[in-house]
């Protein structure tokens, strides 16, 4: 992508007052949400420039390529802006199949389930841990 359709791409979110947006990546091939992360200009340059995810990490305050540490990449399939003009959408291919930190396919592994006769209303896991943490990163997170 040159650099004149990338400002425009960029010129044309509507960036929140911290300057972020938020960005949903889905797997281009299922639809599945993989997760919800969020972008900052710069981030959303390089993602266009690099074809993969780049995300902004309001936690460590910097920008973050997706799969930096645990080789999980997300290649970046399509792009969508949503009506608003203030939530991205990225298609993407994720590499080894695992998009959360806990070693999941998606971060949105949590099912709400209503009370019942049987059991309490509660959160219950309903993806399995594909690969541990300390397997990923050396150590639990």
């Amino acid at each position: 992508m040159n650099m004149t359709s990338a400002q425009d791409c960029i010129d044309a979110v509507a960036w929140n007052e911290e300057g972020l947006v938020p960005v949903i990546a889905q797997d281009h091939r299922s639809g599945r949400v993989l997760m919800l992360a969020w972008m900052d200009r710069s981030a959303l340059r390089l993602t266009l420039e690099e074809g993969r995810a780049v995300y902004y990490s309001r936690s460590r305050q910097r920008l973050w390529r997706k799969g930096e540490e645990s080789g999980h990449v997300q290649k970046l399939i399509d792009l969508c802006l949503d009506c608003d003009g203030d939530a991205l959408l990225l298609k993407v291919e994720q590499v080894g199949g695992i998009a959360c930190h806990t070693g999941r396919a998606s971060c949105f592994y949590r099912r709400w389930t209503s009370a019942s006769d049987a059991t309490a209303a509660s959160w219950q896991d309903i993806d399995p841990v594909l690969k541990p943490q300390e397997d990923i990163y050396g150590s639990a997170e």
